[in-house]
């Protein structure tokens, strides 16, 4: 069974991108019309000036909370280094098997000494943080009123990240990524306190990333303040999901189905296509600018 699921895994992967990317194809076939009506005004590139420095914000940010999860195996970096490693690198997980990013990182990290084990582990534990960051901030912006169910959830995802729960998660997908080394050097490594800061920083990175989605929006239409738990919400659920399913590098086609499908009933879907596709092109654009200051940087005379 486990030599049936390793062969079909390519092909799922390719058919949940098909997939995807079929709805959103035939999704703006039929409103390709009402998109094409859309305008911006000068109003509304502002508002995407402002998206596109929040996003990169956002990602800057997420190169320092790197770092403190590098300090929880107790290897003692700068944030400057860890900064410009993450940015430098993040453009790859658009590459297909979407692990280039964290390949990239465990060798910058090793480079400078860091053994392989706390490398390995510190890549891992990332994505395992934003996602429990993420469903945080949805659980925070669902419109369910059961406000104990609300917590009891919320007390859940924080005991999820505790170290007795994520030590064995971490070692397991440390393991895979590592299939054709020795793992000896990630068993011996273990987190041993609660991530606390940087599952806060995390927190920040995914606030700050569906801020940058809120202003994309507010470029093109106008929303009721009151939506914006909802908003912030879907946001984080379909990001997440971007996150962890696969198939999908750096989230393509998954986070823009997830948004259409949740926000569909309180906004125009043309408009929605559009905002998707906007914040799509502001959050590569915002990678891709990152990048390019750290090699300028990295390449002064």
């Amino acid at each position: 069974m486990k030599q049936l699921l390793a062969r079909l895994k390519p092909y799922l992967r390719w058919a949940i991108l098909g997939g995807t990317l079929f709805f959103l194809a035939a999704t703006l076939k039929k409103h390709w019309q009402e998109v094409g009506a859309i305008r911006l005004t000068a109003q509304g590139w502002g508002y995407l000036a402002i998206a596109l420095a929040i996003t990169l914000l956002a990602h800057t940010w997420s190169g320092w909370v790197w770092g403190w999860i590098l300090k929880l195996f107790n290897q003692s970096v700068s944030g400057g280094w860890s900064l410009r490693v993450y940015l430098k690198t993040n453009l790859a997980k658009y590459l297909p098997g979407n692990v280039w990013h964290f390949y990239g990182r465990v060798m910058a990290a090793k480079s400078i000494g860091i053994p392989l084990g706390a490398a390995t582990l510190s890549v891992v534990l990332e994505p395992l943080l934003m996602a429990a960051s993420a469903l945080m901030i949805t659980l925070v912006g669902n419109q369910l009123d059961n406000w104990l169910l609300k917590l009891g959830s919320l007390a859940i995802v924080l005991l999820a990240v505790h170290p007795r729960v994520l030590n064995p998660i971490i070692h397991k997908l440390s393991r895979a990524k590592q299939k054709n080394q020795d793992t000896a050097e990630i068993d011996a490594v273990q987190l041993q306190r609660y991530p606390i800061v940087p599952l806060l920083g995390e927190l920040g990175f995914v606030a700050l990333r569906g801020i940058g989605f809120l202003f994309t929006l507010l470029a093109l239409s106008t929303f009721d303040w009151q939506q914006i738990p909802l908003l912030i919400g879907a946001f984080s659920f379909a990001w997440l999901l971007g996150l962890v399913v696969p198939g999908a590098p750096g989230g393509v086609g998954v986070f823009e189905v997830t948004a259409l499908a949740l926000l569909d009933d309180h906004f125009a879907t043309a408009l929605l296509l559009s905002v998707v596709a906007l914040y799509r092109l502001i959050s590569v654009l915002a990678e891709t600018i990152g990048a390019g200051i750290v090699w300028m940087y990295e390449h002064r005379v």
